[in-house]
C-alpha cells in the first residue's frame, strides 16, 4: 500500500505514505494530551459545586496531572534510552487509560488528584517522545509538517472533547451533570489511551535508537522504506558517525560550550509554549465567559467553536512551517499574540459587557498561537539537540514545560480572583513580547536541516543557520525524492 516514486524500483526511494503512517501513530498521543487539557474545562464547574473548592484546589485538581507530567517527562528520556521509544509510548497510553478509569469512578477529590497524577506521568511520557519518535523518522523537507501532528493531533482531541463535554452537559440536569456527567467526561478518556496503544502495536522502533542500541540492519530497513536505499545507507552512515563521535557523553554534555545555548533555547522554547496564557483560556474558558455574562450553555458551546477554529489553523500551520520556517511564524504569532491580550485584557478594563468582543479577540489570539507557539515548540525542541542525548534533553526541556503549564493551571483563577481578567490578560500580553524578543534574538532556523546538520551547527556556531539553508542542499544525505 506503500506510494513510491518510482515505480518497478521500490527500494530506489521512500516512500512517503509510510513515514506518514508511523508518524500518525506517534502523533496519536496527541490526542491524551489534547483531551485531557480540554476536558478538565468542563469537568471543573460541576466539581466545585460538588465539593465546595476554594479557589486554590480548583486550581490544585486541574493542575494535578502537571506534577505526574513533570515526572512523566523526567524519567522518558532515560527510560527510552533503556529500553526505546516504543515501548515507553506504550507504557504512557496504558497509564492514562487506567488514571481516565479511576478518575470516572472516584469517591472524592483526594482520589480524584491522585489518579490525575497517575494520567500525568502518561501524558508527560507521551509529549516528550512523541515528537522526538517523529524526528528521529521523518527526511528533513517534511520533518516539521510530520511533527506538527503531535499539535495537529492534540487540537483535534481538545475539539473533540469540548463536543463530547457539550454533549454530556446537555443530556442531564445540572444535578445530574454535578454528580455523573463529570465523570462521563473524565472516563472517556481510555478511548484515545486504547486507540493510541493499539496502533503503536504495528508501529516500528526509532531508527535512531536502534542504531544506538546496536541494531544497525533493523534501523536500515526502516530508513529504506522512509528515505529509499540509496539515501538510507548514507544517513545510517552518518547517525553511526554521530553516536561513535560521542560514545563517552553524558546529559551533563549540555552544560557544555555549544549544547547549552540548545538547552537554553529548548528551555524557554518549552516556557513559552505554556505562559503565554494559551492553556488560561483553555482551562477557565467557561468561567471566563461567565465573567461576561455567558450562561452555562453558552460557555460550552462557544468552546466546542473555539475547538473547530483551533483545529483549522492548525492545519494551516501544518502546510506553512516547512514553507515559511519556524522561526517567521513565531515572530509573527507572539507579536499578534501580544495585541489580542492587550485587547481582552481592555474588554474587561473598560467593563464591555457585549461578550462578541471578547470572543472575536480570543479567536484572533487562538489563530496565531494555532500556527506559531503552539505546534513549533514541540517541533524545534527534538529539532536542536543531538542525536545522543535527544531523548534526555528533550525530556529536561519539557519538564520545564510541564512545570509552566502546572503553574498555569494553579494560578489562574487566583489570578482572575485576585487582579480581575485586564490585569491578567495584560500580563500575559507583556510576556507575549518577551517572547517576540527571544524568538528574533536567539532562536536559529531549522527549515530544511537534517537533525545531523543542526547538531553540528551547535557545535561550530554556524551563523548560516539563521538564515536556513535551501532545501536543495547537496550535501544532506536525508533528502528523499518525495512527490508533491
Amino acid at each position: 500500500m506503500s506510494r513510491s516514486i518510482s515505480q518497478g524500483r521500490p527500494h530506489q526511494t521512500g516512500s512517503a505514505l509510510y513515514v506518514v503512517m508511523i508518524s500518525c501513530a506517534a502523533a496519536l498521543g496527541g490526542l491524551l494530551y489534547g483531551y485531557d487539557t480540554a476536558v478538565i474545562s468542563g469537568a471543573i464547574g460541576f466539581l466545585k459545586t460538588l465539593y465546595n473548592l476554594s479557589a486554590f484546589m480548583q486550581g490544585l485538581v486541574i493542575s494535578s496531572i502537571m506534577i505526574g507530567g513533570v515526572i512523566g517527562v523526567g524519567v522518558s528520556g532515560f527510560m527510552s534510552d533503556r529500553i526505546g521509544r516504543r515501548k515507553v509510548l506504550m507504557t504512557a497510553a496504558f497509564l492514562f487509560a487506567i488514571a481516565a478509569i479511576v478518575s470516572a469512578f472516584s469517591s472524592d477529590v483526594t482520589v480524584l488528584i491522585v489518579a490525575r497524577i497517575i494520567g500525568g506521568l502518561g501524558i508527560g511520557m507521551g509529549s516528550s517522545l512523541s515528537v522526538t519518535y517523529i524526528s528521529e523518522c521523518a527526511p528533513p523537507r517534511i520533518r516539521g509538517a510530520l511533527s506538527s501532528l503531535y499539535q495537529l493531533l492534540t487540537i483535534i482531541g481538545i475539539s473533540a472533547t469540548y463536543v463530547t463535554n457539550f454533549l454530556i452537559q446537555r443530556s442531564g440536569t445540572v444535578a445530574w451533570d454535578t454528580h455523573t456527567g463529570w465523570r462521563w467526561m473524565l472516563g472517556l478518556g481510555a478511548v484515545p489511551a486504547a486507540i493510541f496503544f493499539f496502533v503503536l502495536l504495528f508501529a516500528p522502533e526509532s531508527p535512531r535508537w536502534l542504531v544506538k542500541a546496536g541494531r544497525s540492519q533493523q534501523s536500515l530497513a526502516i530508513l529504506t522504506k522512509i528515505n529509499g536505499e540509496s539515501v538510507a545507507k548514507a544517513e545510517l552512515q552518518t547517525i553511526e558517525d554521530s553516536l561513535r563521535n560521542e560514545a563517552s557523553s553524558s546529559v551533563g554534555d549540555l552544560l557544555k560550550p555549544g549544547l547549552r545555548k540548545a538547552l537554553v533555547v529548548g528551555i524557554l522554547l518549552a516556557l513559552f509554549n505554556q505562559v503565554i496564557g494559551m492553556n488560561a483560556v483553555t482551562y477557565y474558558g467557561p468561567e471566563i465567559f461567565k465573567m461576561v455574562g455567558f450562561g452555562l450553555n453558552s460557555d460550552f458551546s462557544i468552546q466546542a467553536f473555539f475547538g473547530a477554529m483551533w483545529v483549522v489553523f492548525t492545519v494551516v500551520a501544518v502546510f506553512l512551517i516547512d514553507r515559511v520556517g519556524r522561526r517567521r511564524l513565531m515572530q509573527i504569532g507572539s507579536a499578534l499574540m501580544a495585541i489580542f491580550m492587550a485587547l481582552m485584557g481592555a474588554t474587561f478594563f473598560f467593563h464591555i459587557s457585549n461578550g462578541f468582543w471578547l470572543i472575536l479577540f480570543i479567536m484572533g489570539f487562538t489563530a496565531a498561537f494555532s500556527v506559531s507557539m503552539g505546534p513549533i515548540p514541540w517541533i524545534m525542541i527534538p529539532e536542536i539537540f543531538p542525536n545522543h542525548l535527544r531523548a534526555r534533553a528533550a525530556g529536561v526541556a519539557t519538564i520545564f514545560l510541564w512545570g509552566a503549564n502546572w503553574a498555569i493551571g494553579q494560578f489562574t483563577p487566583m489570578l482572575l480572583n485576585g487582579l480581575g481578567g485586564a490585569d491578567t490578560f495584560w500580563i500575559f500580553a507583556v510576556i507575549n513580547v518577551v517572547c517576540f524578543v527571544f524568538v528574533s534574538t536567539l532562536v536559529p532556523e531549522t527549515k530544511n536541516k537534517s537533525l545531523e546538520e543542526i547538531e553540528q551547527f551547535w557545535m561550530r556556531g554556524k551563523a548560516s543557520m539563521r538564515k536556513g539553508s535551501s532545501a536543495q542542499d547537496p550535501n544532506s544525505v536525508q533528502k528523499a525524492n518525495f512527490s508533491r
